[in-house]
């Protein structure tokens, strides 16, 4: 049976996750974050992706659905050429929501599968990291 590590962080953190080989790196930039949304600022930016609201924001966003499937199936192809040890890196900006919220996401859907996961949260604890759009772009 494979082990695999699920690994969330933010890049603006510049302490990546070292691993023994390279992981299935899933990049979370591109969806919405709720530090860049007006909307929702007030109330989602100081809660986590572990928060259901938070989850279920992050999740529908076009094409998070699409980007947890895919990268459940890279690890699905990864045990089938055997194998036994995978890597998983979840990245976003701050690593408080976004890779949070996926990585969850995407080990419940390999635990459904029995395939053993372990997940950490690297960054889930530390400040917010000022946003990296300009006032400009808001």
């Amino acid at each position: 049976m494979a082990v695999i590590k699920v690994t969330s962080y933010g890049l603006g953190h510049h302490d990546a996750p070292r691993t023994l080989r390279p992981p299935i790196d899933i990049d979370t930039r591109e969806l919405r974050n709720p530090p860049d949304d007006p909307a929702v600022r007030a109330r989602l930016t100081q809660l986590t992706g572990r928060d259901p609201e938070v989850a279920h924001y992050v999740m529908t966003t076009p094409g998070a659905r699409e980007l947890v499937d895919a990268s459940v199936e890279r690890v699905l192809t990864a045990i089938a050429a055997g194998q036994d040890h995978i890597d998983v890196t979840v990245s976003c900006y701050g690593g408080r929501h976004r890779s949070v919220a996926i990585a969850d996401e995407v080990a419940a859907e390999l635990r459904e599968r029995q395939h053993c996961v372990h997940i950490h949260h690297r960054h889930i604890q530390m400040p917010l990291l000022p946003s990296r759009r300009t006032e400009a772009q808001r």
